[in-house]
C-alpha cells in the first residue's frame, strides 16, 4: 500500500513517527487484505487545524484526535481498479495528551491512531457495541503484530 504523510507544521516532523505510522497502516493493510495497489495519505496538524476540519466536514466545533474520510462512503460498488482509499488526520496535540492520560507513549497513540483512522476508512466503526467490540479486536490485532502493547479500554 502507498502511503503519503503530510505536515500541516514541519516542526512536527519525525522520522521516527512516520516510520511507525508506516508500519501499522502496512501491516493493517496487510492484515485487512488491502490490495498492494491501494493508497492512503496522512496528515499530522494541531488542534486548530483538526477543528477546522470537524467544523467544515463534520459540523463538530471541536478538534478530535483523528479524523477519516473514506474515497468511497457509501457507495456500493467501488472500481475494483480504484486504489485511493482516502485521508486519515492525526493531531499531535491531542495525541500527545491522550498518551498522558493513558499512561502510555506518544508513539504509541499515534500508532493506535493511526489504526484506528485506517479502520474507519474502511468501513468499521464504534456506535454500537458489537460494532465496537470488533472493530477494537482489530486495532488489538494490528498494533499486537506490530509489537505494540494492548489497546487500552479508554481508547
Amino acid at each position: 500500500m502507498e502511503i503519503t504523510i503530510n505536515y500541516s507544521n514541519m516542526g512536527y516532523y519525525s522520522e521516527e513517527l512516520e516510520a511507525l505510522i508506516r508500519q501499522v497502516l502496512t501491516k493493517g493493510a496487510e492484515l485487512q487484505k488491502v490490495p498492494d495497489t491501494a493508497e492512503i495519505s496522512v496528515l499530522i496538524c494541531d488542534g486548530p487545524v483538526i477543528h477546522e476540519l470537524n467544523r467544515t466536514y463534520r459540523d463538530v466545533d471541536a478538534p478530535t484526535d483523528v479524523l477519516s474520510f473514506a474515497l468511497n462512503e457509501g457507495e456500493d460498488d467501488v472500481p475494483e481498479e480504484e486504489s485511493e482509499l482516502g485521508d486519515i488526520v492525526i493531531n499531535l496535540d491531542r495525541a500527545e495528551e491522550q498518551a498522558r492520560e493513558y499512561g502510555h507513549s506518544r508513539e504509541r497513540e499515534v500508532a493506535y491512531l493511526s489504526v484506528h483512522g485506517f479502520l474507519h476508512i474502511l468501513g468499521y466503526d464504534h456506535y454500537d457495541p458489537e460494532e465496537k467490540k470488533a472493530m477494537r479486536a482489530t486495532e488489538e490485532a494490528i498494533l499486537s503484530a506490530c509489537g505494540l502493547e494492548r489497546v487500552m479500554d479508554g481508547n
